[in-house]
Formats: structure tokens, sequence, C-alpha cells
């Protein structure tokens, strides 16, 4: 039930009738035509600028469009006015039974109310995470692993296919230095003094690759040159850490469908196929790139490439794949990669990256483009950088990674469920602050209790019911909810399945966030009413019918908020402690 989706069918319905009356012109284009909530609740329940946009091809007057829709919309029993506003846009008001229809149809479909049918039969690829394997996730993959989560769940919700993908970094050379800091460890299992040079990870989370891998393969690396042995451990220290990875994303709640390897593109054909259908489609050629704007590189020299023209998909300048030497260039891997998702059938690819890949945009998304001939759409999501405090200070760097914090820091400080909800308090390209001591302080200024609050109060409501007696489960009589406030809040809920569509529409996981945010909100206002004013108060004492029709839209609430907290991995709390 989207009930501004039904009252724009309304709006379009009689705009019909207007083009066959004659009043409006034949064949205006409707699609702009929205119905929203107002700016200012205080003007109706819901806006619509049919008039507005019309009035221009119509050749019409917007408030002459405007009154004309007016007096149609009245004449159906949903609509109790429809007042004219400004320029021309409409400001209506709903009759009390259709908010009072929205608590019945939350109750009557669940954690499914909202759901949307919008995405049917589009596949979407989420990659998300995609962090180099050579050791433990941190905090800026936290923050992707948590939106880029989110995301998977929210198109899901709004029907959509969903695979959710990482990308193992395991093709270059950062695996080779992975592999010669686990030798180091190695070699220390075995009792030696080692010391790591510079561009080696010296973290603690290596101990134990070592030890494993004395145990798996005694001293026979022990004095070996490096072309003996880098190639195993090579493999046995990317299986390890993504070992560790695996857990610790399983530790936030993010499990994925599909782990993807780099390095599987490497000598089986798969980038040479990617070039050759650029190739094939006159955008790869043989050329030498302008130099560097601003300072030029002392090392740069002006030398022969081979490149796509990315300039004609929208990149502000064409793209090295190979090197002068032979050698593929970083992009190339890329592009094959892409190319594969491509091939899989996708209709749609989203990738989050870190804020230190802006510059990579442009040059992916001409890739896409011209890979599927653009058909795919690709958008790329940048999570900004997070910065921790705890006590008023800089949160510190891990002992066990050595250079930084982990995502196992976040979740053993605060758990996975304030850890992702807090990820999502703010839009993913804006810098996010994270405070360890608001993340579990008990006031409204924090949003992970404020809404998890809302959930809990209402099942101390059911609680509190049955204890008096009161038979929750009875079929509610909904024409009792007449306040203004009560149906203030099933307006709230009735704004749920239009900000799905739109948060999924837009890929912004954040907006289900802060939307629970305000519902919880809306509860919170309604309860304190009931302080003051006993008819609002959830369980009427000698009132057995208004208490079931009362606790029918608190069980709304929470109904609404699970279903949120759930697009956000979130579990509901039951109960404050």
């Amino acid at each position: 039930m989207n009930l501004f989706a039904e009252i724009r069918a309304l709006v379009i319905e009689n705009l019909n009738a207007m083009q066959s009356e004659g009043s409006l012109p034949d064949g205006l284009d409707m699609g702009n035509v929205t119905v929203e909530p107002p700016r200012d609740a205080a003007h109706g329940d819901m806006a619509t600028n049919a008039a507005m946009v019309l009035a221009k091809p119509a050749g019409l007057k917007p408030r002459d469009i405007a009154d004309a829709l007016a007096a149609k919309l009245v004449a159906d029993d949903r609509v109790v006015s429809a007042d004219v506003a400004g320029p021309g846009f409409l400001n209506l008001r709903l009759a009390p039974v259709v908010w009072q229809g929205v608590v019945g149809a939350v109750l009557a479909q669940g954690t499914d109310f909202g759901r949307s049918d919008m995405g049917r039969g589009r596949k979407v690829n989420v990659e998300y995470v995609s962090a180099n394997p050579t050791g433990p996730l941190h905090v800026g993959h936290t923050r992707g692993a948590v939106f880029g989560d989110a995301l998977a769940s929210l198109l899901d919700f709004a029907g959509h296919e969903v695979t959710r993908e990482y990308y193992i970094n395991d093709g270059g050379a950062q695996v080779d230095v992975l592999a010669r800091s686990v030798y180091l460890r190695y070699l220390e299992a075995h009792g030696q003094d080692v010391a790591f040079p510079d561009g080696t990870y010296p973290g603690d989370y290596l101990i134990d690759v070592g030890q494993a891998l004395k145990d798996k393969v005694g001293d026979a690396y022990v004095g070996q040159d490096e072309d003996v042995w880098l190639e195993e451990i090579r493999n046995f220290s990317t299986d390890a850490m993504m070992d560790l990875i695996r857990a610790d994303l399983k530790s936030l709640g993010v499990e994925m469908d599909v782990f993807y390897s780099e390095k599987s593109l490497y000598g089986t054909g798969r980038i040479e196929a990617a070039i050759e259908d650029l190739k094939a489609k006159g955008l790869i050629y043989e050329g030498v790139l302008e130099p560097p704007k601003g300072k030029k590189p002392e090392d740069w020299e002006p030398r022969e490439q081979t490149l796509f023209r990315s300039t004609e998909h929208g990149d502000d300048v064409d793209r090295p794949v190979m090197k002068s030497d032979g050698a593929w260039t970083y992009f190339a891997p890329d592009i094959a990669y892409h190319y594969d998702k491509v091939q899989r059938g996708f209709d749609a690819l989203i990738d989050v990256f870190g804020a230190d890949h802006g510059g990579y945009v442009k040059r992916m998304k001409a890739a896409v483009s011209a890979l599927s001939g653009g058909t795919v759409p690709l958008d790329i999501k940048l999570c900004q950088l997070v910065k921790l405090f705890k006590n008023g200070e800089p949160f510190k760097m891990s002992k066990r990674a050595g250079t930084f914090v982990t995502l196992r820091d976040v979740v053993d400080q605060v758990g996975p469920d304030v850890t992702r909800f807090v990820m999502l308090t703010r839009k993913n390209d804006a810098p996010l602050d994270f405070d360890f001591d608001k993340a579990v302080e008990q006031s409204r200024e924090n949003p992970v209790f404020y809404v998890q609050y809302a959930h809990a109060r209402v099942n101390s409501v059911l609680r509190k019911a049955a204890e008096a007696g009161i038979n929750t489960d009875a079929t509610p009589d909904l024409a009792l909810l007449e306040h203004p406030a009560e149906l203030a809040l099933a307006g709230k809920l009735a704004e749920w399945p239009r900000l799905v569509e739109t948060a999924a529409r837009t890929n912004e996981p954040h907006r289900v966030a802060f939307y629970l945010y305000e519902l919880a909100g809306d509860f919170h206002g309604l309860w304190n009413k009931g302080n003051d004013e006993t008819g609002l108060r959830f369980i009427q004492d000698d009132d057995h019918a208004a208490s079931v029709a009362k606790i029918a839209l608190a069980r709304a609430v929470a109904i609404v908020i699970a279903a949120g907290l759930g697009i956000l991995g979130v579990t509901p709390a039951d109960e404050m402690r």
C-alpha cells in the first residue's frame, strides 16, 4: 500500500478526465506530476505540483488548472479538502478513514508493509568493501561495508534481485609484500630475530599466520631464496587474510554472495577479451597522452601506450590500458572485471568505494558505458572518512593492526547494531564523526537509542496489556483512532512505502535511518502527550475497544521500525537495559 502513489493515481485520473472534457489539451506529459508531503505539515497532508508543471505546455494559468482539479478531487471520499496555494500548488487533506486504513494495512502486511515491486525483474550487482587482502578491515572499510550491505537490503526490499559481491584485489604487488611479511613472521616462529623493512606489514595479526605456515611446512622455507617460496606463501597468506576478513564482516552481520578474485583474470584471456571488445568498437588505439596538468612529475616522459578512448563516454581524458613495456595497467583488470559483470547479465551495477577513489569514477563509468553499449548504468558511491572519538579524544590506532583502527575495534566497543546504525546517520559522501560515548548514550541525541527505545516501548505496552487482560490480537476498531496526534502518527507510517522507493531509486539507505528517527520522534511525542491527556494513553483502563485500537497503532509503529531496522541490518530491541 503506497498511499502517495494511490493519490497520485487519483490526480492523474482526474487530469485525464479534464482532457476528455476539453478543459486540458490532449497529449500532456504527466511524468513530472508528483504527490508529496507538503514542506509545512500545517498546509495539509499531501501536495501536488500538477498545475505548476502542466500550465506551460497546456497554455493555461496554473491557478486555473489547480482550481478545476481541486473541484474534481474533493468529489472523492478520501479527500476532505483541496486548497490552492501560491501560484498553483494544491494542498490536500485526507479523511481520517484513510489514515486509519494505513494502520490496518501495516497490521495485515506486517514487516512486508512498504515492500515494492519497482525493481521486479532487475538484477543489480552491489560491490562493496573489496579491500586489499593484506590485513584486517579498518574503520573506513566498516563504513563502506555497512553502507553497501544496507543498500543491498534496501534494493532487495524494493523488489530487485541483488548480488552482494567482494572483489579480492589479489593480483597486484601488494600481495607479494604480504607474502614477504608473512615470511618474516614465519622465520620469527622459528626463533629468528627479524626486522620489518619499510613497506612491509608489521602488524601483530600476521604472527598467527606465520605460525600456521610453520605448522604446515615446518622449516622447508627457512634460508630459501624468494623464488622458492613466494608463490605458495602468497596463496597461503591471501587465503588466511580472506578468512580474517570474512570473520570481520560476519561480526558486523555482513555476508557476501560472491568473492571474485582479481588474480582469476590474469592468464585466462579475460582481460584480453574485454580489451578486444573495446577495440572492436573502435575505442582502443595507440597514442601519447598529454602531460599531467599542474607541476609535471620529474620522471614523466611522452611515450606511446595502448589507450582506451574513454572521452567518448564522458571521461576527461583517455586512459592507458597497457604500458609501453606491454604490461597491463591497473585499469585493465578493472575493465575486465566489470566486463564480466556485464556479461553475467546484470541490469545495473553499483560500486561502493572509499573517498580516495574519487578520481576513478569517470573512467570506470566510461568503461561500463562502452562495454554495455550504454545499456547498463554504473553508480559509484564514495564513502567519506570516519573520525573516531572516545572520552573526548581521537580514538587511537589498534596495536594488533599496527597502523589503524580495525573494524573489530569498533564492533568490540559498541556492538554490531550500534556500529551499523551510526554509520548510516550521515549520507555516504559526508564526513562522519563516530563518538563511542555518544553511540551508547541513552538520550534523544543518540538516534540509535531513540529508535530502539520506541520499539522497546511498544513491547512494554504489549506486556502491560497482557497483564491487564487486554486481547491485543482482537480485531481493532480503527475508527476509534480520532485524535489529530494519532492520525498524524498514522500519516508518518503512510510515508514508509514512498520512502523505500525514493531511497532505492537514489541508492541512499541513510534515508531509512533518518525516517526511523522521525517516526520514533512522532511516537515518543504521542507517548508524552498521553502523560497529560489520559485519553491518548495506549491502555485505557475502562475501555477495552479503545485500548485495542490504540495498541494497534503502537504495534504498527513497531512493525515499521522493525522493517526499517531490518534493512539497516540492526536487530530491534524488545527492551532497553
